[in-house]
C-alpha cells in the first residue's frame, strides 16, 4: 500500500473530525484553510450551506496591510478580521473546525487573534 501525502493525510484527519463538528444557526463552524503562502477563513452555517462571514490574508480590504509582514504576523491579522466580520453579522460564538491541521504556529496565531477580538470558542 503506497504512503499516504501529506494533504492526504490532512484530509483524513480533518473528515474524521467533521464527523462530529456541526456548525449551527446560532453556534456557526469556523474553519481554517492553510497553503503554504495564505490562509483563509469562513464561519459556515451547516444547516443552510451558507458562509455567513470570510476573511483571507489576499482579502482586498486586508492586502495592503500584509506586505512585508510574516506569514505569522499575517494570520493574526485574519483572525482579527473574521471576528470583526462575525461580530458585524451578530455572530459570537462559533465551533473551531482547524481543517486537520496541528494547533500551532499560524493556525494558532488567527484563531487567538479571533479570541482576542471577541469570537468565543
Amino acid at each position: 500500500m503506497a504512503k499516504k501525502s501529506r494533504n492526504e493525510a490532512r484530509l483524513h484527519r480533518h473528515f474524521r473530525v467533521r464527523k462530529k463538528i456541526f456548525g449551527t444557526p446560532d453556534r456557526p463552524r469556523m474553519n481554517v484553510f492553510r497553503s503554504s503562502t495564505e490562509i483563509y477563513v469562513q464561519v459556515i452555517d451547516d444547516f443552510q450551506g451558507n458562509t455567513l462571514a470570510s476573511a483571507s490574508s489576499i482579502d482586498a480590504e486586508l492586502r495592503p496591510e500584509m506586505e512585508g509582514l510574516s506569514n505569522t504576523e499575517q494570520a493574526q491579522k485574519v483572525g482579527q478580521a473574521i471576528a470583526e466580520r462575525a461580530k458585524k453579522v451578530g455572530i459570537n460564538r462559533v465551533v473551531f473546525d482547524r481543517g486537520g491541521y496541528k494547533y500551532i504556529g499560524r493556525v494558532k496565531a488567527m484563531a487567538e487573534a479571533a479570541r482576542e477580538g471577541g469570537l468565543e470558542f
